[in-house]
């Protein structure tokens, strides 16, 4: 049985249940070294501008440690936000056959790697950045390629998420051999199990929220900050003057008060506040079709695209969303347009609600597709990886 060490910054609501999905396996014995405690108690997010505790489990099923973390203003929104001097101490304690590291770019994970003896004991990464946008020819760019290059070298093997992510793997120098698919996923079988209830539920919210029966709705679910542009899908639905279809808004953040504004003498577009873990499928299954317009590099991937799918909901994704190559097949499950350009969005979302019997095989194709994005190819990606580790050590 392999004795594997996985390192990451927090309790995650997608990680969780892979973490518990491994330990069931007859092959791992795992423990979860976490570098900070947000998530299992409430904790500002910056991102919602609110105080947040998800309501799932997160911590049930694994073996997990909080190693302590002695920065002065704890989290992942800077450099030293992760800083846990007696990191490398207790994973040595565990004694692992292997170290999975998700996160690297911190203080205390960069201090791991550089110190850590992948002689003994071999060192993998499992990542999702990506580069859809080309980056600057400026010094400071050269300089941060250089160190992700250095910092790279360090590992073993990575576990990448997608295609693209792939790219930026290939991109700073990571052989193909070393590279094994470990997709980004969620807990699909906790939203596929609650689709008719959240359907029955979804029904009674949206007359709650005013949204007439006739209408169909067009959803955008996440922080309200500027890197999600929903400000970009607002415009959109204005300019598309769309007949009988309502846009809902779900969720909070820095943006709020502007995208309320801008609706304002609109009367089919509606604000629903942030919905907690357990609300998600019904907010999902409220939906005809799910948005995500975000623009810029720090979309990575975009699981709340996974979880749209699990309600079986067709995409429209902007070309900066890391996972639009993946789970976003332009025309069979919905569409694909450039970020950042609000007219193309517009005959976007006229051409998807435009005819209701393609929406309806968009939905099914969604749903299909979503089936292989799962916690149990992501095993086996991660299997791949330790079988080429051992290989190579013989």
């Amino acid at each position: 049985m392999t004795r594997l060490a996985i390192i990451t910054s927090h309790p995650i609501q997608y990680f969780a249940p892979w973490f518990r999905f491994l330990t069931a396996q007859s092959y791992f014995s795992l423990k979860v070294f976490y570098l900070w405690n947000a998530g299992v108690r409430r904790t500002l997010d910056v991102g919602f501008q609110q105080h947040i505790q998800w309501d799932i489990p997160l911590l049930d099923g694994y073996d997990y440690e909080f190693v302590e973390n002695r920065s002065g203003n704890p989290g992942t929104h800077h450099f030293w936000g992760l800083r846990n001097p007696t990191l490398l101490h207790k994973v040595k304690e565990y004694n692992p056959d292997a170290v999975l590291m998700m996160c690297y770019n911190y203080a205390a994970p960069m201090s791991f790697i550089a110190r850590w003896d992948r002689k003994k004991t071999p060192l993998l990464f499992r990542g999702d950045s990506h580069r859809l946008l080309k980056s600057s020819e400026s010094n400071r760019e050269r300089l941060r390629q250089v160190v992700i290059k250095n910092a790279f070298k360090r590992f073993d093997a990575f576990l990448y998420v997608g295609k693209a992510n792939y790219n930026y793997f290939r991109l700073h120098g990571v052989p193909e051999n070393k590279l094994f698919f470990a997709p980004h996923a969620v807990d699909n079988d906790r939203f596929m199990a609650v689709s008719d209830i959240a359907q029955r539920e979804a029904f009674v919210w949206k007359k709650e929220l005013g949204i007439p029966d006739d209408h169909a709705v067009i959803l955008f679910a996440g922080k309200f900050e500027e890197k999600k542009r929903p400000a970009d899908l607002l415009r959109a639905f204005l300019k598309a003057d769309l007949k009988d279809i309502s846009l809902l808004f779900v969720g909070s953040g820095p943006l709020e008060g502007m995208l309320k504004t801008l609706a304002e003498n609109h009367s089919n577009i509606y604000f629903a506040p942030f919905q907690n873990q357990s609300f998600m499928p019904r907010t999902y299954a409220a939906a005809d079709i799910f948005v995500l317009p975000s623009y810029g590099p720090a979309e990575t991937w975009g699981l709340a695209i996974n979880e749209a799918m699990c309600l079986a909901r067709p995409i429209i994704a902007s070309s900066h969303v890391g996972c639009a190559q993946d789970l976003v097949r332009h025309g069979e499950n919905g569409l694909v347009f450039p970020a950042g350009d609000v007219d193309a969005l517009a005959t976007s979302l006229q051409t998807a609600l435009l005819d209701k019997e393609r929406l309806r095989r968009w939905s099914d194709k969604s749903f299909e597709m979503i089936k292989e994005f799962s916690y149990a190819q992501s095993t086996k990606g991660l299997m791949d990886a330790l079988r080429y580790l051992q290989d190579s050590s013989r």
